[in-house]
C-alpha cells in the first residue's frame, strides 16, 4: 500500500511503497541532503522539502531532562555492565544498614534475619570455583590498576583477557595473581600505556620473572599481536618526575626518534633507552641531570644509562 507524503508547497506527492528511509537520493528532486526532525519524527529533503520518511521510531526515553541531576533522578536503569566484576555488575546487594524503607530502625528479630540474608547473598554470588577464581583475579587487577593509575578502559581489556584465559583453561598450574598481572601488563602494552615490567612487578604479589614468563605464555595462547614498546612513550612521564624543561623533553624525543631509525633500540630495554635519551638531552640543553637521578626514575642501573648514552652519542656525532 502506497504512502502519501506532504510537500512543503502544500501539494501531496505519492511515492512508491519501498523503504525510502534507506534511499540515498530524494525521489522528488534527486538531492542527497536530508534533515532529521526528532520532534515530529520525519526525514525531510533539505532541498525541496519533501517528507521522505515519517513516523520514525524513537528509541530514547519518553521523558526529557535538561541537567545531569535531572537525568539521574528520572533515569530508571542501573549502572552499565562491566567486565571488571565477575558477575558484570548484574547482581544486587542487600544494604548494610538495619533500617526499613522509611529509615526507621528494625527490630532484633528482623535484624538477625537480614544478617542471614546478607550472608547467603554473598555466598550465592559465586556459584562455583571458576567464579571464585574470577572474582579474586578481577579484584587483583583492579587493585594493581589503581596503584599504577591505569585508565578504566585498560582494566576492562585486562578483565576480558583474563576471562578468555579462564575459558581456555590457561590458569591451571599457574597462580591467579601471576595471570592477573600478566593480563594487566598485556592490556597496557596493547593500548600503548607506558608501564614497564618493573613498575608492574612493584605492585604485584609475584616476582618479575614469573610475570614475564606468564605474559609470554598468555600472549602466545591467546594470539595477542603485540608491537615492540616505543621508548618515546616513557619520555613524558620520566621528564615530569625529573621536572625538566620542555626543551629537554623535545630534545629527548628527537634523540629517541633519530637513534631508533638506526635500529639502536632493538633488543634494548625501552625504559633504559628513554632514560639515556633524557640524560643526553639534559647535557645538550645545559640542564644536566645526574645519572643516578635518571636511573632512579626509570628504575634501571647507572651502568645501563652509561652504555645507552655512549651508543646514542656515537650515532648523534656521526650525523654531525
Amino acid at each position: 500500500m502506497s504512502r502519501l507524503n506532504t510537500h512543503r508547497s502544500g501539494r501531496r506527492a505519492e511515492i512508491e511503497p519501498e523503504n525510502t528511509e534507506s534511499e540515498s537520493e530524494c525521489p522528488e528532486c534527486g538531492a542527497d541532503q536530508f534533515v532529521q526532525s526528532p520532534d515530529r519524527g520525519e526525514l525531510v529533503c533539505d532541498d525541496c522539502g519533501l517528507v521522505v520518511d515519517e513516523e520514525a521510531i524513537d528509541y530514547g526515553p519518553e521523558w526529557r531532562a535538561f541537567s545531569h541531576e535531572e537525568r539521574q533522578q528520572k533515569s530508571r536503569v542501573g549502572a552499565p555492565t562491566t567486565e571488571t566484576m565477575h558477575d558484570k555488575g548484574l547482581t544486587t546487594d542487600i544494604d548494610w544498614r538495619n533500617t526499613d524503607a522509611k529509615g526507621r530502625s528494625i527490630g532484633s528479630e528482623k535484624r538477625g534475619q537480614l544478617h542471614r540474608l546478607r550472608k547467603w547473598q554473598r555466598r550465592i554470588r559465586t556459584r562455583d570455583a571458576g567464579e571464585r577464581n574470577l572474582k579474586q583475579a578481577l579484584s587483583e587487577i583492579d587493585r594493581m590498576a589503581s596503584a599504577l593509575g591505569v585508565p578504566r578502559f585498560v582494566r576492562e581489556i585486562a578483565s576480558v583477557m583474563y576471562r578468555k584465559a579462564l575459558e581456555k583453561d590457561l590458569i591451571r598450574g599457574r597462580s591467579i595473581e601471576g595471570v592477573a598481572t600478566a593480563t594487566l601488563y598485556a592490556a597496557c602494552r596493547k593500548e600503548g600505556i607506558a608501564r614497564s615490567l618493573e613498575e608492574i612487578s612493584e605492585v604485584s604479589r609475584v616476582d618479575r620473572r614469573e610475570i614475564g614468563r606468564t605474559y609470554r605464555y598468555i600472549s602466545q595462547e591467546l594470539g595477542l599481536e603485540m608491537k615492540p614498546v616505543d621508548p618515546k612513550q616513557f619520555v613524558p612521564r620520566f621528564c615530569s618526575e625529573l621536572e625538566v624543561s620542555e626543551s629537554v623533553r623535545t630534545r629527548a624525543r628527537e634523540i629517541v626518534e633519530r637513534t631508533a631509525k638506526e635500529g639502536l633500540h632493538s633488543g634494548k630495554s625501552p625504559t633504559g633507552f628513554a632514560a639515556a635519551a633524557i640524560y643526553t638531552a639534559s647535557l645538550d640543553c645545559d640542564e644536566k641531570q645526574t645519572q643516578r637521578a635518571v636511573a632512579e626514575v626509570a628504575q634501571v642501573t647507572e651502568v645501563t644509562i652509561r652504555n645507552r648514552y655512549q651508543e646514542q652519542t656515537a650515532v648523534l656525532e656521526g650525523d654531525a
